[in-house]
């Protein structure tokens, strides 16, 4: 999208004034200053029917899949996922495609006054999380769309997406992550996640540990809502893995599809396209979806950032695994999908992460692991990083290059071997925002 000069300059002050308010890191959990907000807004976000998406591991690429089968309906979509990668316009996608630049400034003017006034009536300030969903909701309002898929931020229950009335939540896989405000165990993860559950509402259940689907059905039974289980009502019946992707067939509520190329690699990504489709059957009813609107729906998904190949000779995939269940995932994949003699890994970690159980579940993989640090106050240093994994790789298949970009080109240099038959493939990975910085340097670096 070409973007006129004077409308990005203004889309960088909105971001700034945006970034200005309390961080998505820092949480007072409570949905009392949001709900306030839109209902002084005259709560856009009920003005469309939505879907909301839950859970620990694959929320965002699932949002995608969801919006890319309504728009293959026919639907004017808009879609709401957390944390971006480049820019902060694509949280807010209308019909797949970031916000315009125009739509967004026209946003943010209509809710700015607003911002400013709830900041003077509560202890704590609106904060970027917050306000980012408001003006979400407002420019879905505003455009109109036919239909919202909301990604959850953090949790479920507190969470400032939850003062909308989903017909269709759902619930992926729920692991171990952000324990410092959800729990120390599944249950209690699960119990807070379980707050999306509307009342009389429909809820699809991805596959979860036994603790934690016995918490959401329990909350489920509470409120009247009918269930959808994989592996029980729905399920993948088959995946086999194609060029660029995979081909697969699904189980669904109404009845079975198949023939779908589904362009993303991954055994769980099959599962999250199982549960796309059933969020989707779930929000038109009895009415059977299209077949050949389901095919275009997948065959049309892109998820950045996820198992991404975004270079070939050396081949570099970029996927922002942050805990040890997306790392996991991420190595299962390598290992299955792609055919590499040799992989070298990038990796940057936040430092409220479980960076031993990431690098652990990587480990197997790995012939060379270079450490380094995203740019983001939160980035674990790459010397401390670099100390945990000597302890897990050995100190000679370890480098440690605290520049993003260094270490990328380094990779990138001992990828490259034009007098041998070995494919060596590099993956970065670690967090949301070393995955980011990566896709903006390479795109530069290989298009000179």
């Amino acid at each position: 999208m070409n973007i006129s000069p004077d409308d990005q300059a203004r889309v960088d002050a909105i971001e700034q004034a945006l970034l200005a308010r309390w961080p998505e890191t820092r949480i007072a959990p409570s949905t009392e200053r949001i709900a306030a907000l839109v209902d002084i807004l005259g709560s856009p976000q009920l003005t469309y029917p939505t879907i909301h998406i839950g859970g620990t591991n694959g929320k965002t690429t699932t949002s995608r899949m969801i919006d890319s089968l309504l728009y293959a309906h026919g639907l004017r979509t808009g879609r709401f996922t957390s944390p971006h990668l480049e820019t902060y316009r694509e949280r807010i996608a209308i019909n797949g495609e970031p916000i315009d630049p125009k739509a967004l400034i026209f946003a943010y003017n209509d809710i700015a006054a607003y911002l400013e006034l709830m900041d003077s009536k509560f202890e704590h300030p609106i904060s970027f999380f917050e306000a980012v969903t408001a003006l979400g909701f407002v420019a879905f309002a505003e455009h109109p769309v036919d239909v919202g898929v909301i990604e959850v931020g953090m949790g479920g229950q507190w969470d400032a997406t939850n003062v909308i009335d989903a017909q269709v939540s759902l619930i992926m896989p729920i692991g171990f992550d952000h324990m410092e405000y959800l729990g120390n165990t599944l249950q209690e993860i699960a119990a807070t996640k379980a707050g999306i559950i509307k009342e009389e509402g429909f809820i699809v259940l991805a596959q979860q540990e036994p603790e934690a689907a016995k918490e959401l059905i329990s909350k489920a039974a509470q409120v009247g809502a009918q269930v959808a289980r994989e592996g029980i009502e729905f399920s993948l019946l088959s995946r086999a893995i194609a060029v660029g992707g995979q081909l697969i067939t699904i189980t669904g509520l109404n009845q079975s599809y198949g023939d779908i190329f589904l362009p993303l690699h991954g055994k769980h990504q099959a599962a999250n396209a199982a549960s796309a489709l059933v969020a989707v059957e779930a929000f038109f009813g009895d009415q059977p979806l299209d077949i050949e609107a389901v095919r275009s729906g997948f065959a049309a998904v892109t998820s950045p950032g996820r198992c991404e190949v975004v270079h070939r000779e050396p081949t570099i995939i970029l996927d922002a695994a942050h805990n040890p269940h997306g790392a996991k995932a991420l190595a299962q994949t390598l290992a299955n999908e792609f055919n590499f003699d040799e992989i070298i890994a990038v990796v940057g970690i936040f430092a409220d992460k479980d960076a031993s159980g990431i690098l652990k579940e990587l480990e197997p993989i790995i012939d060379q692991i270079i450490l380094t640090q995203s740019s983001s106050t939160r980035a674990m240093a790459s010397g401390d990083l670099a100390q945990l994994a000597r302890k897990i790789f050995g100190a000679d298949r370890v480098l440690e290059l605290s520049e993003l970009e260094i270490a990328l080109d380094r990779a990138v240099i001992d990828a490259t071997r034009p007098l041998r038959e070995d494919t060596v493939g590099i993956i970065v990975t670690g967090s949301v925002i070393t995955v980011g910085q990566a896709r903006s340097y390479l795109r530069k670096k290989f298009t000179k």
